[in-house]
């Protein structure tokens, strides 16, 4: 098996290196070395410059935040209150819309847009003064974008609803219904940052039927109402009181993962006991004044009581945990339509600065679950212009169409004199991530280098994992958790600089510089990754030299600002090159060292052409193609008929094998990805090609870089003739052959003995590459488990292959209906690598990884972002990838397949040695002689546990201002509001 194993490892390295050209492409870039020099990489000047950027970037779009908030506040004062204005005298007007790329859309630039939530009248008296005073921000709006024509969707939020958004553009509900409302964003900027919060929910005999139904739904909707930045619990109670997620037994943040769990939890609780507000609020106050559970719960306090009415006013508990100083807002909520007497609870929020709030209907609960954020934003009202401060939001996918964006707001004050303690609403200026991206240097950090920046939470705002679904994303779980990593962390939230090199395991297991930096005037922490071949970048000396692309895949790449770019790529390097006749590549216009690079790359892939491919026949070696993909960008695969079924991504930087090859040393094999569901193949119709790989390194002035990558595609056919023939025991010259079976003195191989041996090659991921049986042929890049179970079993179970787990939260699972024991449902499936480059997700001996889908029925975590099939769902996906372990000699294994003869127990040999200079693990096994081989699980995981998360809470930071209180607060304005019309009654601690 060792000498097979040599033949197979001697004749890919002949082969490869012979029709690649690897040596020969090191020989052209040392011709070529007067033409480029070879520049250091920087990492503290690189983040330093791209924080500055970023920051200019940011302080444009709040001047423009500053500018509208304040004209708002001035047209608002100055506006005169019309009553009875009917619905039929606004007018409408038919606007011509233009596309724009820079907004993915029709726009007016003209005109503003009014977007109003479907349960809000749109003839009432606030809504139509509101239209009417908000209509004169369109000329700050057309001012702005005068003076930063970079400015997005420049919005203005309402506290009444209503959203004004500029430039005009029809509005696009992701569904039939549009449920889009501004109030819960308006909420979570402001109102609610820095506030513990703990609904407090009546479950006693007496709440049932649509009572507990409403007082469910409450909850859940003032769940929303809260942000990152806040802390909660949810606690229920009747005789005696507990959360209702029994491992919260402390607050927690209020993120969309622990908001999930509270939901889910709140849905299914159940009506029992009779009714005891003693329990219910001295349970509540411990959990809000235990500094412990919760360091940063020290700004805004809240106990929200949702019930269904009682007598007693637990006057004992306010006095000894809430009188004199009130600390603690509560706020009640009377739920459903009874006879029951409401004094006690007026007087308990009265006593304790809250609302009475009445929640009768379905229709009341999402107003009036927000009317309590008036009596929060009073405080920051009256702080005047120290509470004008723009925050920033996390990641989301913009509702017009933009993609990815954060959005700048502010906080727009009602100044008149009779009602100048509230809110009005909030100004917001959208900044999409992809000009975010334009200021880092993608391309000179190379392939695997990356920056990535995230806010005090530890919350992501620029990660290349970070994918467009619908949950906040921690720097943790972008990558793969560590402690040098929880430091780095760390240290970016408390505002340090500095650089650390850590073996990471997102990249690869090399070493990877770690630079990081605050961003000026903003809460943000940048970072930047740098491989330790990525230290060095190539600089070309280029200007007048001649391009020739014919045959080359470029890929898009903004090498000047005129080039008008196309996803067809014939059309792409024929606007390239009409362009290139018109400016020189020295224009102003043009990134120089993007289009130098380009240059340089071109003429030396043409020289690897005529000296090396063209004179190779590749039906000889079993090669379909060869290729060469560049850090300029270029990619070129050769026959040129060979580059019109070419599947891989034309960015070399976004392109799988090319990223895997930087990060490993040798050659990488990567099968077309298969599962068992997929159709089965014809071996005399279809053609399968593998994959191979390996990076082009030079040194240049004692600097080591690697600018390329070269590779063929095999043949598998032609290969597996060969690959048996080489695991077999015949000579070179084929002298005859011996067909040798398991009970005779003889030794068996791959070739002959197909029937009786098992022969494999398997690559790091454990994805089959090749196989000596004729079955396997529709297996070939199926997760190997798949293929033969048990043979996997051995293989993980004597440290071939390692596994890690983790959790990727922002994955989407095909919707499943629900069984009716109500369990989450699930789905298993391996991926292919491809899929998994984008998550950055290999070693240096990892590629495969399983999924297991923890699916949920929460309608809030649908996936409507555009793009998305409507019937697919956000989910959790627990990841198990395997890699190949360290060991690099030959082992035997004795695989024990139990009593299957009744007679004699049985085990079968087991060989398995690497593949030197390759990702391949090569494997020789007996068959089973018989189905009775005992496994385990292959695919037990550990599943997400909230619990165990609540013991190793993320370090993080909040707001540094707090307005929780002002001796100013009007008292009748903060104690006994009574609302007559349809609303809610919630227990809820706001911290």
């Amino acid at each position: 098996m060792i000498h097979w194993a040599g033949r197979i490892e001697k004749e890919l390295e002949k082969v490869l290196q012979h029709v690649t050209g690897t040596q020969q492409m090191r020989s052209i870039y040392n011709e070529k070395k007067s033409q480029f020099e070879i520049k250091k990489n920087n990492p503290k000047d690189l983040v330093e410059r791209v924080a500055r950027d970023i920051s200019k970037l940011l302080n444009s779009k709040r001047k423009a935040l500053e500018k509208l908030a304040k004209e708002a506040e001035l047209l608002q004062k100055e506006h005169v209150w019309q009553d009875g204005n009917p619905l039929e005298s606004s007018t409408s007007l038919e606007l011509e819309f233009v596309d724009d790329p820079n907004f993915k859309n029709k726009v007016n630039y003209s005109s503003s847009a009014v977007q109003i939530p479907t349960d809000i009248y749109k003839g009432s008296p606030v809504i139509l003064n509101e239209l009417n005073w908000t209509q004169a921000l369109e000329r700050v709006f057309i001012d702005n974008r005068r003076e930063d024509s970079s400015l997005r969707w420049q919005v203005f939020g309402s506290a009444t609803g209503v959203t004004r958004y500029y430039p005009a553009t029809p509005w696009r509900a992701p569904n039939k219904i549009d449920l889009y409302d501004v109030r819960p964003v308006f909420t979570r900027c402001f109102v609610t940052r820095l506030s513990a919060s703990l609904p407090l929910f009546c479950r006693s005999g007496s709440v049932s039927g649509l009572t507990l139904k409403l007082m469910k739904t409450s909850v859940n909707e003032m769940l929303d109402t809260l942000s990152d930045d806040d802390y909660v619990n949810v606690a229920r109670f009747n005789e005696k009181a507990d959360a209702v997620v029994p491992c919260f037994r402390t607050l927690v943040q209020a993120n969309v993962r622990n908001k999930k769990i509270f939901k889910e939890a709140v849905m299914h609780m159940q009506a029992k006991g009779t009714t005891d507000y003693k329990s219910g609020f001295t349970f509540a106050f411990e959990q809000l004044l235990n500094e412990s559970s919760a360091p940063r719960a020290n700004c805004n306090k809240m106990i929200m009581m949702f019930t269904d009415g009682g007598e007693d006013r637990a006057q004992d508990i306010f006095e000894k945990y809430n009188w004199p100083n009130k600390t603690v807002r509560v706020f009640t909520f009377s739920v459903g339509q009874h006879n029951y007497d409401v004094t006690p609870l007026q007087w308990i929020a009265c006593a304790n600065k809250g609302y009475y709030f009445e929640i009768p209907s379905i229709g009341a609960i999402r107003i009036n679950t927000q009317e309590y954020l008036d009596v929060l934003g009073r405080p920051m009202v009256l702080a005047g212009p120290r509470a004008k401060q723009v925050q920033w939001t996390n990641v989301y996918q913009d509702a017009l169409g933009l993609g990815l964006v954060i959005t700048g707001t502010m906080p727009v004050f009602n100044l008149t004199a009779d009602t100048n303690q509230l809110i009005l609403g909030v100004m917001g200026v959208d900044i999409a991530i992809n000009e975010i991206k334009r200021k880092t240097p993608t391309y000179r950090l190379g392939a695997n280098g990356y920056t990535f920046a995230i806010d005090p939470n530890g919350y992501v705002l620029l990660h290349p994992n970070l994918r467009p679904k619908p949950v906040t994303l921690d720097f943790l779980d972008a990558e793969l958790e560590d402690s040098n990593k929880e430091e780095i962390r760390r240290q970016m939230i408390d505002g340090k600089s500095g650089q650390k090199k850590i073996k990471t395991l997102i990249k690869s297991v090399d070493e990877a510089s770690h630079q990081y930096m605050r961003l000026n005037h903003d809460p943000k922490y940048l970072g930047l990754v740098l491989p330790t071949y990525s230290e060095n970048h190539i600089k070309a000396n280029l200007s007048d030299q001649i391009l020739q692309f014919k045959c080359l895949v470029l890929f898009l790449r903004e090498y000047c600002n005129d080039l008008e770019l196309s996803n067809n790529n014939t059309e792409f390097l024929l606007n390239f090159i009409a362009l290139m006749e018109k400016v020189t590549p020295d224009s102003k216009q043009c990134d120089n060292l993007l289009l130098h690079n380009l240059i340089l790359d071109t003429g030396i892939i043409r020289q690897l052409v005529e000296k090396v491919w063209k004179n190779k026949d590749l039906n000889t070696y079993g090669f379909l193609a060869v290729f060469a993909a560049t850090d300029g960008g270029v990619t070129r695969v050769f026959p040129n008929k060979a580059s019109e079924t070419w599947e891989e991504d034309p960015e070399p930087f976004n392109a799988s094998y090319y990223r895997r090859s930087l990060d490993n040393k040798g050659y990488i094999f990567r099968a077309p990805y298969r599962t068992a569901r997929d159709e089965l193949l014809n071996p005399e119709n279809d053609t399968i090609g593998i994959l191979v790989s390996t990076a082009v390194e030079i040194t240049v002035g004692g600097k080591t870089i690697k600018p390329a990558v070269v590779g063929v595609k095999l043949d598998l056919e032609a290969w597996t003739d060969k690959f048996k023939i080489l695991a077999s025991n015949h000579t070179d010259g084929r002298q005859g052959s011996n067909t040798c079976g398991p009970n005779r003195g003889c030794e068996m191989d791959c070739e002959a003995n197909s029937d009786d041996l098992l022969c494999y090659l398997i690559d790091d991921g454990a994805f089959l590459i090749m196989s000596n049986q004729k079955e396997d042929w529709n297996k070939v890049g199926m997760f190997f488990s798949d293929v033969d179970p048990y043979l996997m079993h051995a293989l993980y179970n004597n440290s071939f292959y390692n596994r890690k787990q983790s959790f990727d939260y922002q994955s989407v699972c095909e919707r499943v209906p629900n069984s009716e024991a109500g369990a989450a449902p699930r789905g298993v499936f391996v991926p292919t690598i491809a899929d998994f480059v984008n998550l950055a997700w290999w070693t240096s001996a990892a590629a495969c990884v399983t999924l297991m889908c923890l699916c949920s029925g929460d309608a809030a975590d649908e996936v409507d972002a555009e793009g998305f099939d409507p019937k697919e769902r956000s989910c959790v996906m627990i990841q198990t990838q395997y890699y190949l372990s360290n060991l690099s000699s030959s082992y035997n294994i004795l695989q024990d397949c139990g009593n299957c003869s009744r007679l004699v127990s049985l085990c079968r040999l087991i060989h398995a040695k690497r593949i030197n200079n390759t990702n391949l693990l090569f494997v020789v096994a007996e068959k089973m002689p018989c189905n009775t081989c005992e496994i385990e699980n292959q695919f037990s995981v550990k599943e997400e546990n909230p619990c165990e998360e609540m013991t190793v809470a993320r370090y993080r930071k909040g707001p540094s201002t707090c307005f929780d209180n002002n001796i100013s607060v009007r008292v009748s304005d903060t104690l006994s509001i009574t609302f007559t019309h349809c609303e809610l009654v919630t227990i809820m601690f706001i911290e």
